[in-house]
């Protein structure tokens, strides 16, 4: 891949289907636009399939994400800088980005096949902190992500993609409705531990623990639903000075999850 073809023209097809994917109004997404060399790379790894990956000419691509796109016989090109001026007027440029077909939607079938803990983002909204949330969740073990009342419509959404560095693709994350999300959870009979300012149990109690557990968050302004703390096993909370008011909810859930890698990240599960 030293040679590599530069697209010159506005009439090429692949500017037109990058133009059409940065629309804001599409309804049906089978189609996104992924940006950055971690995040595509990360997304190669996950087995995402790609369409093409493209790099500005003014800019050189990555030894590591050519040699990755080389061994999965992924097509890729240059653009020049002008088209990508005209094709990201007003927002960020990205100086690498490919074209990547959405995979399916994953279900709960995918966490149960899983052995780590679930994590239960209920209101959760903010797209940094979800994103942040799928790196830390990824990195000690969950086996996912459930995502209630977070006004996202599919995980392939290019500020998720951004936020989570490409991650979301290699952790089971289920958008369901409240209802859905409390019937998987009794199926699965994992205790349901709802994070709270004042719970309970203290959160390093949960590394005592070593049954497999749904860790409810809220957001921050809100905590949880009522429907879900009626549901919830017991709450726990995270001690800090009272002077403070709350935690990030990607803060929390780190220390949380952090507790739990003992049983987690154990290599014999």
């Amino acid at each position: 891949m030293t040679e590599l073809e530069t697209i010159t023209h506005i009439s090429d097809p692949a500017v037109q289907r990058i133009a059409d994917i940065t629309k804001h109004s599409r309804a049906n997404i089978k189609t996104t636009l992924i940006e950055d060399p971690e995040p595509l790379m990360q997304s190669i790894k996950a087995g995402v399939e790609f369409i093409e990956i493209y790099g500005s000419d003014n800019t050189a691509l990555p030894s590591g994400l050519l040699a990755l796109c080389e061994d999965r016989n992924i097509p890729v090109r240059l653009v020049g800088s002008s088209i990508v001026n005209h094709l990201f007027k007003g927002e960020r440029k990205p100086r690498t980005f490919g074209v990547a077909r959405v995979p399916r939607p994953a279900k709960f079938a995918d966490i149960t096949s899983r052995s780590g803990d679930v994590v239960v983002l209920d209101g959760v909204k903010i797209v940094g902190n979800i994103g942040a949330i799928v790196r830390t969740s990824l990195a000690l073990g969950a086996s996912g992500i459930i995502l209630v009342d977070s006004d996202l419509t599919s995980i392939a959404d290019r500020r998720l993609l951004r936020a989570s560095r490409g991650y979301v693709f290699s952790l089971p994350i289920v958008l369901a409705t409240r209802e859905e999300a409390m019937s998987f959870l009794r199926e699965s009979g994992m205790p349901l531990m709802a994070l709270e300012a004042d719970g309970e149990l203290a959160v390093r109690d949960l590394g005592k623990n070593d049954d497999r557990l749904a860790l409810l968050f809220g957001s921050e302004k809100g905590g949880p639903s009522d429907l879900f703390k009626g549901v919830s096993t017991t709450t726990v909370s995270i001690p800090m000075l009272t002077s403070t008011e709350s935690l990030n909810v990607s803060v929390s859930v780190g220390i949380t999850l952090h507790e739990r890698t003992g049983r987690n990240l154990d290599p014999g599960r």
